[in-house]
């Protein structure tokens, strides 16, 4: 029962706690809504633990024999949440749902992949809850963190469309587009600094 509860919170904290992803989320959930935000919501979450599966059963070898792996990741995801970042930042204000600018379930699946604190949470919770006796405990943590970053993931969706309301003003939704992306633009640095510091 500890065991489960360290996989719960562990997959909690890392999910729930602000970075790109959820940062994306938040934003889109406020100009878009959670409806249209929930294909980003699945893209995120099915690529997050197939990356966590990725690492688990295999990949943290080779990590481990080539660390600098996760330097030149940290450089290239960096480099696309700025990109990301300027795209939220520079965003037009309206509040109206258009198909052409709705994060896409696809996005959300490659944005984990490239997404430094992805790697990082994939690699530190495949070595902290893997056995060498056993793969099971490795697949309970999957399913866990599966679970676990769906919910919180959406939550993100859904308090961005409970706040929406809040920024129905153009100036408003404006200043809060540039904020957000401005913080998704300093996450990517400083995500990158710690890899080179």
């Amino acid at each position: 029962m500890a065991i489960l509860l360290a996989m719960f919170s562990f997959s909690l904290v890392m999910s729930i706690t602000p970075g790109p992803v959820n940062m994306i989320i938040l934003s889109s959930g406020i100009n878009f809504g959670a409806k249209k935000t929930f294909p980003y919501v699945s893209g995120a979450t099915i690529g997050f633990t197939l990356l966590l599966l990725f690492i688990g059963l295999g990949f943290s070898q080779f990590i481990k024999a080539f660390p600098f792996f996760l330097s030149y990741l940290a450089t290239a995801g960096s480099i696309y949440i700025i990109y990301m970042g300027y795209k939220i930042a520079s965003s037009k204000p309206e509040l109206e749902l258009t198909e052409k600018n709705t994060p896409k379930f696809y996005e959300g699946f490659l944005l984990q992949w490239i997404n430094p604190k992805a790697w990082i949470a994939c690699v530190s919770g495949a070595s902290i809850f893997s056995s060498a006796k056993s793969i099971g405990p490795f697949f309970t943590f999957s399913i866990i963190y599966f679970i676990v970053c769906y919910l919180s993931l959406g939550v993100w969706a859904i308090l961005g469309d409970k706040v929406s309301h809040l920024l129905k003003d153009h100036f408003r939704l404006r200043l809060f587009n540039f904020i957000m992306g401005l913080m998704l633009i300093l996450t990517a640095g400083y995500l990158c600094y710690c890899q080179f510091k």
